[in-house]
């Protein structure tokens, strides 16, 4: 699956990703997810960086609070994981600018040092 007008995922756009199998903690089954990789990434590897997005609100320093297509949920930064691009299921459009932002901003702190 890619995005709509690249041929490819595009950094802050959403997906269905299926996510099984998984181990112990994971955020499981089919679910959104944000692409976080960036786009010159995303071009050229079979893979890419994702954060998967919950309807479990939890106020976490590592969870970006985002309203998506009408429901309120977290990007869960501390769930990031590389799948390959075959997990993508159905593109399903872009997060806010400010979410963006915030996502970003949250991981230059969490990667920080």
């Amino acid at each position: 699956m890619v995005g709509k007008k690249s041929g490819y995922p595009q950094r802050f756009h959403v997906y269905l990703v299926e996510l099984d199998p998984t181990v112990g903690s994971e955020i499981k089954k089919t679910r959104p997810c944000v692409v976080i990789s960036p786009d010159e990434m995303n071009r050229h590897l079979r893979t890419v960086i994702i954060a998967p997005m919950t309807s479990t609100l939890r106020v976490y320093p590592s969870r970006i609070p985002v309203t998506f297509k009408g429901k309120q949920g977290n990007i869960a930064l501390d769930q990031i994981r590389t799948v390959d691009k075959e997990r993508l299921l159905t593109h399903w459009g872009e997060v806010p600018q400010a979410t963006q932002k915030h996502l970003c901003d949250t991981l230059t702190e969490m990667f920080k040092r």
